[in-house]
């Protein structure tokens, strides 16, 4: 004997409250902000130790040297990296991360192998996602 199949229709989605976000973890007091395209290479390239601005063009040869001075700026204003004017001649500048740019190190690797273990998966989505009117 068999009997009707029963419909299942989920609950309704509960209203999103207004407090749901901690204002802490707004945007705007986030000191890092993953949007900066390329400050977490710029990050990886001072993980070893301080690099002057032309050390730094080199692997970063696509990015801009306004586009690199703005992400160094942005940094070091968010506390990432010390900037060094040394007194000599011709002027030398070095770049350093700070205790709380390296702190950063844990969760950046944890997203890269996020990212590595589903890149597959991400390429397959946006290439089923029609492509923005250009």
């Amino acid at each position: 004997m068999t009997t009707p199949r029963e419909t299942f229709a989920p609950a309704p989605p509960q209203p999103l409250p207004r407090g749901l976000f901690d204002p802490g973890c707004l945007p705007d007091p986030v000191p890092f902000r993953f949007s900066a395209k390329w400050a977490w290479l710029v990050l990886r390239c001072l993980e070893p130790g301080p690099r002057r601005f032309s050390e730094l063009r080199v692997p970063l040869h696509w990015v801009t040297p306004k586009v690199l001075t703005e992400t160094l700026r942005s940094l070091e204003r968010d506390g990432l990296l010390t900037r060094t004017e040394f007194q000599e001649h011709p002027p030398r500048v070095e770049y350093e991360l700070t205790t709380l740019g390296h702190s950063l190190f844990g969760p950046m690797d944890a997203v890269c192998g996020w990212a590595g273990e589903n890149l597959d998966r991400l390429l397959a989505a946006r290439a089923a996602h029609p492509a923005p009117p250009a």
